[in-house]
């Protein structure tokens, strides 16, 4: 069933894929499925999308725009408070028709808090604002890829769905050092794709670390 941005998705409904889908570019040696068990790249059963139609990539891509956004302004304004220096990471999360539910940049320097990262920043308070722990359904999208911690409180919210934007060779748990979201040994495995818009994450990385 395919949907523009914001459209309703029947749940469990199979998301056709688009002929570019990401999850074609970013399979990496040894590592498992860029989604549910065995899959790489779209399967038989999900078709293509109409030429001009909004495909996975497509939304993916508008959906890391406004994670991108966020990381830049911040949740409350144009511009991040003054005097806060924090590593520009955003997060979004999305409902399963597509709406944003939450949002999240990094808080550490501005709160004091170590557990602030964007990505639990926007499941903690998309939890709140459901009134559930459990984000089935969801879509997080994170401009850079989770860490360990954030892997692992994605998993525990049944976050059905991760698509992140940089990579992070230093401390990324989702592929890069390690595969925590798609370790065959847990029980709640998201649909992942990576890489999506990251020379653009990576040019605001750089910028903020020069």
């Amino acid at each position: 069933m395919r949907s523009e941005p914001g459209e309703s998705v029947t749940p469990g409904a199979v998301e056709p894929a688009d002929a570019t889908d990401p999850a074609l570019e970013t399979l990496r040696p040894g590592q498992p499925t860029p989604g549910r068990p065995g899959r790489a790249g779209p399967g038989a059963d999900e078709g293509l999308a109409d030429p001009g139609a909004v495909g996975r990539r497509q939304r993916h891509e508008l959906w890391m725009r406004r994670a991108l956004h966020v990381a830049v302004t911040g949740p409350d304004g144009p511009t991040p408070d003054e005097g806060v220096d924090d590593v520009p990471v955003g997060a979004v999360l999305y409902g399963p028709d597509g709406g944003e539910l939450a949002i999240g940049r990094n808080e550490r320097e501005l709160t004091g808090d170590p557990t602030a990262h964007a990505e639990v920043l926007a499941l903690r308070r998309a939890a709140q604002r459901l009134g559930r722990w459990r984000l089935d359904g969801c879509t997080l999208v994170v401009t850079l890829e989770p860490c360990t911690m954030c892997a692992g409180a994605i998993a525990l919210a049944r976050v059905s769905t991760v698509v992140f934007s940089a990579w992070e060779p230093k401390t990324g748990a989702v592929g890069s050092l390690w595969d925590v979201l798609r370790d065959r040994r847990v029980t709640h495995r998201p649909e992942v794709y990576a890489g999506v818009l990251a020379p653009e994450s990576a040019a605001l990385l750089r910028a903020f670390f020069r």
